[in-house]
């Protein structure tokens, strides 16, 4: 199916007809035929400001950055881009900033005025002003490109917002409800490992179109925990569901989450039995691919905390030799290469250096730092730790005779 566009001129007027605004619900304008905010949709993030900016233009008769909505079968409307400006007018026209508070704005430089305040004639001159809409009608794919394409300027999208656009219906209604409320979000409850001191296993990193956003409610509402859980859950089942918008299109129209809800709390339910002490490296751990790979293997968590302990005293007293990242996957799986650097850092070999007295410790002649190498103790092969308990300072080539020795023995 080709991507079909009409412009139908929209007025203001027209537009706030049978506005209602029922929060986390949703939002209808346009005689109750146009869904402002549907499930997929963020909330409301234009500060009053942004909005004041909106109605400036409108009072001032300049024009808006096109709008644009998409139709459904039966005949009514979803808004694609515009929402926030959608809002934005009918919050001034209705004079309720959605929390039942008036909005007066300052049009003329002397004083602020609602809706109302205004003379009849700036009313009319307002309701009769024109919207610049495109509404569109294709297939679920053709109106996600679309939705990119349009989707660079303004307060922009995250990608899962993007994504959320093509996958509207009782399951995501479900999903945001557990995993995108600003405040008292349930996802956000569930991952604290420890409620009175709020220790989370959380840290959702806000990428280039965020930018600084501050607490984790906040990036819950713009769905980085929504999406953050979905990347763990794909993972799961890469062969069945190879991208988000794979596991999307199949439970879209499920009752409910459930799913994925109980997939996240096995995940952090894992976590806490496993490691049963809190430590602060805990934030911001990928624990739903930690939980896929090793969740099915039996570990003894006294075991597991011993292991922990002895990486963290090490690092404390030599941690070049160490990547502290990989912790707590080397104490699921015992791969070295997770948390052992190969080779010694110019501090460790520097300090070792000075002890030997600037000498070789085979050859015992004096050398230049750059004319010798790190050298394993225990071999690294077998073992051996990159720390400066560790190490010894050869010459390059007693540490050439040595390591050929070895090979022919």
């Amino acid at each position: 199916m080709t991507m079909k566009t009409s412009q139908p001129l929209i007025t203001i007027r027209d537009l706030v007809k049978g506005y209602c605004d029922k929060g986390e619900q949703g939002v209808k304008a346009y005689g109750g035929k146009l869904n402002v905010r549907p499930a997929y949709q963020r909330a409301f993030v234009y500060e009053p400001d942004d909005r004041d900016r909106v109605m400036l233009s409108v009072y001032n008769n300049m024009p808006l950055n096109s709008m644009y909505w998409a139709i459904n079968p039966d005949g009514s409307f979803e808004v694609i881009d515009g929402q926030q400006r959608i809002i934005s007018i009918c919050q001034f026209i209705t004079n309720d900033d959605g929390f039942g508070n008036p909005i007066a704005i300052d049009f003329n430089g002397k004083n602020t005025q609602t809706f109302e305040g205004l003379s009849a004639e700036k009313q009319k001159e307002i309701l009769d002003y024109k919207l610049q809409v495109y509404v569109c009608e294709g297939t679920d794919d053709e109106k996600l490109d679309w939705f990119h394409t349009i989707n660079i300027a303004g307060k922009q999208m995250t990608n899962q917002e993007l994504l959320n656009a093509n996958y509207t219906g009782s399951w995501l209604t479900s999903a945001k409800h557990f995993f995108s409320k600003k405040n008292n979000n349930e996802a956000i409850n569930i991952a604290y490992y420890d409620n009175d001191n709020k220790k989370t296993l959380l840290n959702l990193a806000a990428d280039k179109v965020l930018g600084d956003m501050g607490s984790l409610g906040d990036k819950a509402n713009r769905q980085l925990l929504l999406e953050l859980a979905l990347l763990w859950r794909v993972d799961a089942e890469q062969e069945v569901y190879p991208q988000i918008k794979d596991y999307m299109g199949k439970h879209r129209f499920d009752e409910n989450a459930d799913e994925l809800i109980d997939y996240f709390k096995n995940v952090v339910a894992w976590v806490k039995s496993t490691f049963v002490n809190y430590r602060i490296d805990m934030k911001g751990q990928d624990w739903g691919i930690l939980y896929n790979k090793y969740h099915h293997l039996r570990y003894n968590y006294i075991e597991l905390e011993a292991k922990l302990k002895y990486l963290y005293y090490i690092y404390e007293t030599d941690p070049d030799g160490l990547k502290k990242k990989g912790f707590y996957e080397y104490c699921l799986s015992g791969d070295r290469s997770l948390i052992w650097h190969r080779a010694f850092s110019e501090r460790q070999q520097k300090e070792v250096y000075e002890k030997q007295g600037k000498k070789c410790a085979i050859c015992k002649k004096h050398f230049l730092l750059k004319d010798m190498d790190g050298h394993h103790c225990v071999a690294f092969a077998d073992g051996g730790e990159t720390t400066i308990d560790n190490c010894l300072m050869l010459c390059k080539n007693c540490h050439i005779d040595y390591h050929a020795q070895k090979r022919e023995e």
